[in-house]
């Protein structure tokens, strides 16, 4: 059947090309994700990779299968993307904020999250016996931005290898490349990994979803907010926890450091939240919209993703407005 398909679609049968295509179109889009770390990036080199993959199927000899080709023309296509694309600048905090010394200044600060409804079915389909990574912690939001660290090239085959699988000869014939360089390449990448993510590694893993222990992690979470109370909010973070706001470069890290923050910024002037539930690179994920009782409205504040280790949060990634519609949030909320 695959065979006839790809005669059809090679012949110009553009239905033929859409029922060999779709089946992969999730997987290939958070492949692209993975790479580009922006959901619009990845989204537009899902597009011209179907583009690439219409126009150069006459070209198609089935030595591989149709997936590993179409994971081919879509690494080609980010690798592309980030070749042309110009280095985004770090935005500046907002004027006026009394704001703590920050730990570091992050260096990702090109970064979107990923709603957890376009990870559905056919997204953890892409996994292998092979990979080194679960579905989880490969679209979590630290290994994503680790990730961004990575030389473009050693971030596509630290992917093709240990996300998805490939052996080294397959990865090697996707790039252009021999064995030896991919060895080469992977070995160094994952020494980079290494270093930016081995508490990840060490400390207790997050709660599966919708779990009662997350549920009850969640709950709290929401009520100390809903309460402006930094120091139950504080109560609930590991002493090592990292906030970060891309594309803002600041990073916070410590318990101590990211309480000063939320008193500072976030909860300053008595500040009250309603947060709205969501999930975000299989994390909870919250709408943030601030109180504003005179004008009988919550008004968003951004995005908030939350990184659990155990019954205690690890890490805080805040975002700005622009990512709520993806989400279906709303800019304003009725009291």
């Amino acid at each position: 059947m695959t065979a006839e398909l790809i005669g059809r679609a090679q012949a110009g049968d553009g239905e033929a090309f859409r029922q060999l295509t779709d089946p992969y179109r999730r997987e290939l889009q958070v492949h692209c994700y993975r790479i580009l770390g922006s959901v619009q990036d990845a989204e537009d080199a899902l597009q011209e990779t179907m583009l690439a993959a219409w126009q150069g199927l006459a070209a198609f000899e089935q030595r591989a299968s149709m997936r590993t080709w179409l994971y081919q023309v879509a690494t080609s296509r980010c690798l592309n993307a980030l070749r042309s694309a110009s280095r985004r600048p770090p935005m500046q905090p907002s004027s006026g904020l009394d704001l703590p010394a920050p730990s570091r200044l992050g260096e990702v600060v090109w970064l979107e999250p990923y709603p957890d409804v376009l990870l559905d079915g056919p997204a953890d389909s892409a996994f292998s016996p092979e990979a080194r990574y679960e579905a989880t912690e490969a679209i979590s939001l630290a290994f994503i931005t680790a990730l961004q660290l990575l030389p473009p090239r050693q971030r596509a085959v630290l992917i093709l290898r240990d996300v998805l699988g490939f052996r080294a000869a397959e990865v090697a014939g996707l790039l252009g490349s021999s064995e030896g360089s991919v060895t080469s390449a992977l070995k160094r990448a994952r020494a980079t990994l290494q270093r930016e993510l081995p508490r990840d590694n060490q400390r207790q893993g997050a709660p599966p979803p919708d779990s009662p222990a997350e549920r009850e992690l969640v709950a709290r979470l929401t009520q100390a907010y809903d309460a402006g109370d930094v120091d139950s909010i504080a109560a609930l973070l590991t002493e090592d926890v990292r906030l970060s706001m891309p594309p803002v470069a600041l990073e916070y890290q410590g318990r101590e450091l990211a309480a000063q923050f939320l008193a500072a910024v976030s909860f300053r002037q008595g500040r009250r939240y309603r947060l709205v539930a969501t999930r975000a690179n299989r994390q909870p994920a919250f709408g943030a919209y601030v109180r504003d009782p005179r004008a009988g409205m919550s008004r968003a504040n951004g995005l908030l993703v939350f990184t659990l280790a155990g019954n205690r949060i690890s890490g805080i990634t805040r975002f700005d407005n622009s990512v709520l519609p993806r989400f279906g949030l709303p800019r304003t909320l009725p009291d």
